[in-house]
């Protein structure tokens, strides 16, 4: 089954305000303090210059690590499934003392923190969770700039594009913590719990019906670097490392090999048991741009040497959100053609005994050299879409079985390039990826897999429309 992505990066410039005549570009920090309103806790803005430094916080003492659940979404062409997309997701709780539960995905190529509100009317929003204004006593009603207005009053909207659609909201300040904390007030948990923060939250009275009807995760929450959203206060990774000195400022995601197993994201650090050596570190290039994107030196499939990087502007974005890996459109074809190879006869499965599974039919690595020794190496198991591709000769009657990889096209993005790789869960899979926030560089180690004994034991997931066990028929064309 070949997977697609789910939200693709966040791009800035797809990120327009609306009601109010203001582009992005002239929205500016918001760090005054703002009165007490009755029946609202007093706003605990943070102010990134008054951060301490790393010298003086204390020392980092909590991880918090979240299960996430997978979900497949059969892609459909002539009422038969081609293909699957996927999409990983956690819990987190929004609202204080009556904390409301949402799904989101926790998407490094985005950079807004996003929850369906209850007064969206569109088809998309009924089949999520919906945040209900009324039941929360930590949130403030914001207007573009950070500004607090009456919650019945005409709000200032936000629209934000993902690669396949988008949402439009309202901002709010508001609580957010990734346990439960019934009961308590948000001065309360932010003093408590390393897992809570006050972000500013778009609440979203629109959203597309792809890909947010085929998903059962409600929401996004955006990884991207500060850069990406179109304020700090937005930047929930940057709000939780300024609030909470407990947690050191950096987050590492497993993605699990099986569906048996389940994956996750640590918070304050990495987890060291889905490592099998030290994590090696690539700086972020162009960190202002927002994207957690590296410097490739070079790119080899198999022996050969990828010529679009000879002249060393090609880069590639660590991408959660995204199920494949990403190339750049104009070079996409002839990738393809590198990672293709046929499959003699005597290699096919006897009549009878089902289809070749083509991840287990040996093929060229592709190798993304990122510098100072660290390469990134992605085999066949990890790239190649499961069923191959079975072509017939007309002329001769001839056939033959191909395997192919699975590839995303990456359009241009005006401020990153023509030359952007998209590192996705392929590489996400083979490879543990931690995300240091305060140097702004990318770790990466082998994954270890869950041990068979323990697996579930430490926490329960749910895998949702997985697609059989047998490999689909090979798709047939003829030339």
């Amino acid at each position: 089954w070949q997977n697609l992505s789910i939200p693709d990066i966040e791009h800035p410039t797809r990120v327009a305000s609306m009601l109010s005549a203001i582009t992005l570009f002239a929205l500016t920090a918001f760090y005054a303090a703002v009165p007490v309103v009755d029946g609202l806790a007093r706003p605990l803005i943070v102010d990134p210059k008054a951060v301490p430094e790393s010298s003086d916080r204390p020392p980092p003492v909590d991880l918090v690590t979240i299960p996430l659940d997978k979900q497949y979404v059969p892609v459909l062409r002539n009422n038969r499934t081609v293909m699957y997309k996927t999409a990983y997701f956690g819990t987190i709780h929004v609202g204080l003392p009556n904390p409301q539960k949402f799904t989101v995905v926790f998407d490094t190529g985005s950079g807004h923190f996003i929850v369906p509100s209850k007064k969206c009317e569109f088809p998309a929003c009924e089949h999520h969770a919906g945040y209900d204004r009324n039941l929360s006593a930590s949130a403030m009603d914001l207007d573009h700039d950070g500004n607090e207005v009456p919650s019945d009053s005409e709000r200032d909207q936000v629209a934000i594009s993902y690669g396949t659609g988008e949402v439009v909201g309202e901002f709010s300040r508001e609580a957010a913590c990734f346990f439960r904390h019934d009961g308590e007030t948000q001065e309360e948990a932010l003093a408590k719990h390393s897992d809570c923060v006050q972000v500013r939250v778009v609440q979203a009275t629109e959203m597309t019906e792809e890909p947010f009807m085929q998903f059962e995760f409600d929401g996004v929450l955006g990884l991207g670097l500060e850069a990406l959203a179109l304020d700090p206060e937005f930047s929930f990774y940057g709000q939780l490392t300024r609030s909470n000195p407990r947690l050191a400022p950096l987050f590492g995601v497993f993605i699990a090999k099986e569906d048996s197993d389940y994956s996750e994201i640590s918070f304050g650090g990495h987890d060291p048991k889905r490592v099998s050596s030290e994590l090696q570190w690539a700086k972020v290039a162009k960190p202002e741009h927002g994207h957690w994107q590296l410097t490739i030196r070079s790119i080899r499939v198999g022996n050969e040497t990828v010529d679009l990087c000879d002249s060393g502007d090609c880069t590639a974005i660590a991408d959660t959100g995204t199920s494949l890996i990403g190339v750049p459109k104009a070079y996409v074809q002839k990738m393809h053609w590198l990672l293709a190879r046929k499959v003699e006869d005597d290699e096919s499965p006897p009549d009878g005994s089902g289809n070749l599974d083509c991840r287990k039919h040996e093929g060229p690595d592709i190798v993304f050299d990122l510098g100072d020794g660290l390469e990134i190496n992605v085999g066949a198991e990890e790239y190649s879409r499961p069923a191959g591709l079975r072509v017939i000769t007309n002329a001769t009657g001839e056939e033959q079985l191909i395997c192919r990889a699975s590839l995303l096209p990456v359009e241009e993005i005006p401020s990153l390039g023509s030359k952007v790789f998209i590192l996705g869960e392929p590489v996400l899979r083979k490879y543990y990826t931690a995300y240091d926030w305060k140097n702004q560089k990318i770790g990466f180690a082998p994954a270890v897999q869950p041990d068979r004994r323990d697996a579930g034991a430490a926490a329960t997931h749910r895998v949702i429309g997985a697609p059989p066990d047998e490999v689909p028929e090979p798709t047939v064309v003829y030339i």
